[in-house]
């Protein structure tokens, strides 16, 4: 029964690894542009603000087609988007373990909080960029998402199921004003690392909003937690 009580009250930390330590938001424009300019289209960051972001990748490019003339098959280019995608996080994974963000993730696991560090890029390279800590406090989990962008909420409840956390227990580390929204939404409490690409996104409700991951940043999650 101990073990039990302790286990329900484990508090955790779900990182949207690829918005938040790697700029994911610039990488996806920049991965969409090239994709969409084999389609005929010059995607803009207005198109993309109005039309793609916080959508599913096909459900996105279909009203995205419609809005423009285009014949492109959103279906067939939602998944060369997404593999495209994948594959750019994967070039940028390894060295988006900065010294800042593995300060970030010692501080919280030595208060016995657990780590999901969540990516739509191949897990086993971040696993081995993260293998210094003990694997049953710092996870790897592959985010299944489709959408353009940030999680939406049944993705954080998801990333929480699937890793023995309680979304009232746990916080969100998050990449843009939408994926604050969506953690919130989930039952979570949410923490924002800043990119310019998505400056402009409404960040309300967000516990506290920062550039980069460094050591200072786990204090913010204690009392997110209610551990401090």
């Amino acid at each position: 029964m101990a073990e039990e009580n302790k286990n329900a009250l484990q508090r955790g930390v779900v990182v949207e690894f690829d918005f938040t330590a790697i700029d994911g938001s610039q990488l996806l424009f920049e991965t969409a542009k090239k994709v969409l300019n084999g389609h005929g289209v010059d995607l803009t960051v207005k198109l993309e603000a109005m039309r793609l972001v916080g959508g599913n990748y096909q459900g996105g490019l279909s009203e995205l087609f419609e809005f423009l003339g285009s014949k492109a098959d959103a279906a067939k280019v939602a998944q060369e988007l997404a593999e495209a995608f994948r594959a750019a996080l994967g070039t940028q994974a390894v060295q988006a373990v900065t010294p800042g963000f593995k300060a970030f993730v010692k501080a919280l696991v030595d208060k016995g909080v657990k780590v999901v560090v969540a990516t739509r890029s191949d897990v086993e390279p971040l696993k081995a960029a993260l293998a210094e800590f003990d694997p049953a406090l710092v996870v790897t989990y592959a985010e299944p998402s489709n959408t353009y962008g940030n999680c939406k909420w049944d993705a954080w409840r998801r990333a929480c199921s699937q890793n023995g956390l309680i979304e009232k227990l746990s916080a969100a580390v998050t990449g843009s004003g939408k994926g604050v929204k969506s953690a919130l939404v989930a039952g979570m409490s949410a923490l924002a690392i800043v990119h310019d690409h998505v400056a402009y996104q409404d960040f309300g409700g967000a516990d506290a909003v920062a550039e980069q991951f460094d050591a200072s940043l786990a204090a913010i999650v204690f009392r997110m937690l209610h551990m401090e």
